[in-house]
């Protein structure tokens, strides 16, 4: 990797992990409404994933969907005032944390029914099939997920019909406080993909080479004609699984293990030990990041609320 592509990873990573630290003190001050779902420690799944795609591929998720969100590109500032439900917001203050979404970046949400955006993955898969592009979409989903109806009749469909989908299982090791050996008769979820006639890989998710070089050959099969593929990327959430998660199911010695190997940590390490860029250069541009997480917060506190004629908008689509 270049040395501009490395600093702009590590910068989106950055940028990730001070949104949701500042999103977490924004809640807490009662700000921000809801539910929160966290994204620290899972940053390098959404920054090197996202890198791979091209520019018509689309992107969806569930509802830890900021990270996505701003690896898409989105302003960061229409994020935030989403967040505090403000009309500035990228879904005008209607969505929320939940469900985020950028239509001109071809990013879908965001959506806060577990599994259920799998189906709709399969929609614009089978869209652009019918247009004959050679475009894919890249859906994310937890471990939870795959215990879903929706998980097993959309991968079947996506195989029945070769749609060109990329399957992406963010395997944080828990289903909200629930392991995933405790909740799952098949704890290795590549093997629920064989059922549906894909080979599942399993990839380091704390390290963003790892994941670019994953999402890269994936993508590059769906579009030589290969069919949908399946990709178990193991990682780990260092928060809870909602901001009201109390975290009594696991133990401090196990977040510490995971955070000995941190996404960030890993391609910073990376930067230093190859000379890429010296500690000036990421201290510079982690000034930056929250610099910009400052302005984004100014922007959405100032942003005003929806008026309330907004109730009755965007209900049905204009044709």
């Amino acid at each position: 990797m270049d040395k501009a592509t490395l600093l702009e990873w590590y910068r989106q990573m950055v940028l990730i992990r001070r949104f949701e630290q500042k999103s977490a003190e924004l809640y807490q001050l009662g700000k921000i409404g809801g539910f929160l779902h966290l994204y620290i420690g899972q940053e390098a799944i959404a920054v090197g994933s996202i890198a791979a795609r091209q520019a018509g591929d689309h992107v969806i998720t569930a509802y830890r969907d900021h990270g996505h969100a701003l690896a898409v590109g989105s302003d960061t500032g229409a994020i935030m005032a989403e967040m505090l439900g403000k009309s500035t917001g990228v879904s005008k203050g209607k969505g929320g944390s939940m469900h985020l979404a950028d239509v001109g970046r071809n990013f879908w949400g965001g959506h806060a029914v577990v599994g259920a955006h799998l189906t709709l993955a399969t929609g614009l898969a089978l869209s652009e099939q019918y247009r004959g592009t050679d475009n894919a979409v890249l859906c994310y989903f937890g471990d939870g997920a795959t215990n879903i109806g929706y998980f097993h009749e959309s991968l079947n469909l996506a195989g029945v019909w070769d749609l060109p989908v990329l399957w992406i299982c963010e395997n944080n090791q828990y289903g909200m406080g629930t392991a995933v050996d405790r909740a799952s008769a098949v704890s290795s979820i590549i093997q629920k993909a064989t059922a549906y006639g894909m080979e599942g890989k399993q990839v380091d998710g704390m390290n963003v080479f790892k994941v670019h070089e994953a999402v890269s050959e994936a993508l590059q099969a769906i579009r030589a004609g290969q069919g949908p593929q399946f990709l178990e990327m193991l990682t780990y959430r260092y928060e809870g699984h909602s901001m009201g998660d109390p975290l009594r199911y696991r133990s401090k010695d196990e977040v510490e293990k995971w955070r000995e190997d941190d996404a960030i940590g890993i391609l910073e390490r990376h930067i230093l030990e190859n000379k890429v860029a010296g500690k000036d250069k990421l201290d510079a541009l982690d000034k930056a990041v929250d610099q910009e997480i400052e302005a984004a917060v100014q922007f959405a506190e100032e942003s005003p609320l929806p008026a309330a004629a907004e109730l009755f908008t965007d209900i049905y689509v204009e044709m």
